[in-house]
C-alpha cells in the first residue's frame, strides 16, 4: 500500500573515495540534505599499491563513513525529517568483492586478518589477476558447448571471479577461511537488514549479472563444476553463493535494531535493494529506453536499458555488456565504457606538479593543484582542433571496445614544440573519440539513441570536455541536474521498496531532477573533427 502524509527516503553513494548521502522528500523529490565523508584509512593512503595495481579499502572505513555521513545529512535535514524516513537504500563500486566467514563477516574484521588488505574489500580498480582474468575466459567461453561470457565478452580482472581466484592462489589462509566472498553493495544492504548470511542475504542483480556472470538462460552461474576446473575453491563460492538475487529497488528488509540506533530512524524504515553507482546514477538521472546515460567521472560508464526481445540474437559484446534487471527491473541493462576518462586528465596533472612534490614546496604545489587544469583548459580551448596530437585514452587499459587489459595510452607526434596545453588538448579528443566508438558501435547495432545525458563529475563542472564531447558525437549532450545523480538513484531504490512509487519509473518521474544544461554540437567543426578521429583510429589500429 502506498504511504501517506509528508515522508523522506536517504539514499547513500559509495564512491571509490568517500561516501555521499542525501536524504529527499518524496512528495517533490526535493533534496533536504546532503552529507559527505571520505574513508579515513584510504585517505591516508593505506593498502594501495598503485605500482602493482593493487587496491584494496578496509570494510570500517564503510561503516564509519556511512554512520558519519548519514547522521550529518539527518542532522541537517531536522528532527522532523529524520522520524518520518521511511526508506534507505544504497550504491557502491564494483566490482568491489570481500571474503567473509559464515556469517557472511568480511574476514578483515576478525582477529587475526586485521591488517591482511586480501582480507578486505578489492576496490573495483584492483588489476592485479589480469592472468588469472585470462584464465576465466578460456574455461568460461566453451563448456560443454557453452559459453558462459556471451552476454559480457571478455571477462576483467576487474571482475569478481578473477579477484577470487587470484587471492585463493595467493593466500591460502584466505582460501581456507572465506566461505564465501560478497559485493560491497550487497553486503552494506545486508548490514543494514540485519542478514549478512551468504546463502539467504540479498545479492543485487546488477552485480551479479554484469561480474558474476549471473543469467537466467543457465539458471544462475555458471556451473559450479565449469569454476572448479580452475580451482576447487571457486565451486565452494559459487555454491554458496546463494539464490536471493534481486533487482535494485527489491525490498530486501526493515532496518535491523543495530543501525536504527546509530542513525536515530523509527521502526518501519524499508532497506530497498541496491546496484553498482554507475547504474544507480543512470537511474538518478531518468534513463528511459532510448536514452544513453553517461556517468563521466575518473573512468567512465555509458548505460543504456532495452527489452531482452529486442536484442535476441545481436552479439555485442565486443562493445558492451549485457545483464538482466541491472538498471531498471524488466529490462536488459546495457554496460560500457572507459577504465580512464577524468583519471587520464589526473596524469597529466600530477605529471606537471611531480617537481614541486620532489622539492618540497608545498605552497607551489597546493597552488599548482588548485589552479593547473583551469589553466591548461582555457589555453586549450583556443587552440586550432586542425592540429591536436593523436593520443590513446587506454591509459588503464581499454574497456570497450574489444575490451584489452594490456593496451595502454600513447601520444603521437610530439616535437620540441610541443607544450602542456597541447598535450591536456590531445588528451581531450582522446576521451572523447574514445566514447565516440562505443556510443557508434551501440548505433551500428541497432540501439536508437534518442537522447544522451551526461552525469557525474566531469560533465557538472567542465565545459569545455562536455562541448568537445557534443562536437565529437554531432548530436546534443545534456548534462543532468542532480549533482548527486548516484545518490539520488539509491533514494530512488528506497522510494520503490518503501511503497511510495509502484516501481522503478514512477518513481523517477517523481524524484528525477532532468537536465541543467544542454550542449549543442558546432557543425562548423565537423569535417576537422571527422579528420582528427581517423587519426585516432589509426593510431589506434597501430598500437593495438
Amino acid at each position: 500500500m502506498p504511504i501517506s502524509g509528508r515522508n523522506y527516503v536517504l539514499g547513500a553513494d559509495f564512491g571509490s573515495d568517500s561516501v555521499r548521502a542525501v536524504v529527499i522528500d518524496l512528495a517533490d523529490g526535493t533534496m533536504c540534505a546532503q552529507a559527505v565523508c571520505a574513508y579515513p584509512r584510504w585517505a591516508a593512503g593505506f593498502y594501495q599499491q598503485p605500482e602493482e595495481g593493487i587496491f584494496r579499502q578496509h570494510p570500517a572505513d564503510y561503516l564509519e563513513a556511512l554512520e558519519k555521513v548519514a547522521a550529518e545529512a539527518l542532522e541537517a535535514a531536522g528532527d522532523a525529517v529524520r522520524k518520518a524516513v521511511r526508506g534507505i537504500a544504497v550504491d557502491t563500486t564494483g566490482s568491489t568483492p570481500c571474503p567473509v566467514d559464515r556469517a557472511g563477516t568480511p574476514l578483515a574484521l576478525i582477529a587475526g586478518f586485521e591488517g591482511n588488505p586480501s582480507a578486505m574489500f578489492h576496490l573495483w580498480k584492483d588489476h592485479a589477476a589480469v592472468s588469472e582474468a585470462g584464465e576465466i575466459n578460456r574455461a568460461l567461453s566453451d563448456w560443454h558447448g557453452l559459453d558462459y561470457t556471451k552476454y559480457q565478452g571478455l571477462y576483467s580482472s576487474e571482475w569478481y571471479w578473477a579477484k577470487i581466484l587470484r587471492t585463493n592462489r595467493l593466500s591460502e589462509k584466505i582460501r581456507q577461511a572465506a566461505f564465501s566472498w560478497v559485493e560491497h553493495c550487497d553486503w552494506i544492504t545486508g548490514e543494514l537488514a540485519g542478514n549478512t548470511d551468504p546463502l539467504t542475504m540479498y545479492r543485487c542483480s546488477c552485480a551479479a549479472g554484469h561480474k558474476a556472470l549471473w543469467h537466467s538462460e543457465w539458471n544462475g552461474l555458471p556451473d559450479a563444476e565449469c569454476l572448479g576446473t580452475l580451482d576447487p575453491s571457486l565451486k565452494r563460492i559459487a555454491l554458496n553463493f546463494g539464490r536471493n538475487v534481486r533487482p535494485a529497488g527489491t525490498k530486501v528488509g526493515m532496518l535491523c535494531e543495530k543501525w536504527m540506533k546509530k542513525l536515530g530512524l523509527p521502526e518501519g524504515v524499508a532497506v530497498g535493494g541496491c546496484s553498482f553507482d554507475a547504474h544507480a546514477g543512470a537511474v538518478g538521472a531518468g534513463v528511459r529506453e532510448r536514452v544513453l546515460v553517461a556517468n563521466i567521472g575518473t573512468s567512465a560508464v555509458d548505460m543504456m536499458v532495452e527489452r531482452a526481445e529486442h536484442l535476441r540474437g545481436r552479439q555485442m559484446t565486443y562493445a558492451c555488456g549485457m545483464a538482466e534487471d541491472s538498471i531498471l527491473p524488466g529490462y536488459m541493462g546495457i554496460e560500457a565504457g572507459q577504465s580512464a576518462f577524468g583519471d587520464v586528465y589526473a596524469w597529466l596533472k600530477h605529471f606537471l606538479i611531480w617537481p614541486s612534490e620532489q622539492f618540497g614546496d608545498e605552497a607551489m604545489k597546493n597552488k599548482l593543484s588548485e589552479k593547473l587544469l583551469g589553466e591548461l583548459t582555457r589555453q586549450a580551448e583556443a587552440l586550432d582542433i586542425g592540429g591536436v596530437l593523436p593520443a590513446l585514452d587506454w591509459f588503464n587499459g581499454r574497456r570497450y571496445p574489444y575490451a584489452d587489459e594490456f593496451a595502454r595510452g600513447a601520444i603521437a607526434g610530439l616535437s620540441l614544440g610541443t607544450d602542456p596545453p597541447r598535450v591536456f588538448q590531445s588528451l581531450v579528443l582522446a576521451t572523447a573519440f574514445g566514447w565516440k566508438r562505443i556510443v557508434d558501435s551501440l548505433s551500428r547495432e541497432g540501439l536508437a539513441i534518442e537522447k544522451v545525458l551526461a552525469v557525474g563529475g566531469i560533465a557538472q563542472k567542465s565545459p569545455y570536455v562536455m562541448q568537445t564531447m557534443a562536437d565529437v558525437l554531432e548530436r546534443p549532450v545534456f548534462v543532468s541536474a542532480s549533482a548527486q545523480a548516484c545518490a539520488r538513484g539509491a533514494a530512488i531504490f528506497a522510494a520503490v521498496a518503501c511503497g511510495a512509487y509502484p516501481d522503478m519509473i514512477a518513481a523517477q518521474d517523481g524524484i528525477c531532477e532532468g537536465y541543467v544544461s544542454e550542449y549543442a554540437p558546432d557543425i562548423t567543426r565537423k569535417e576537422v573533427y571527422a579528420g582528427a578521429f581517423r587519426r585516432y583510429c589509426r593510431l589506434g589500429e597501430a598500437v593495438g
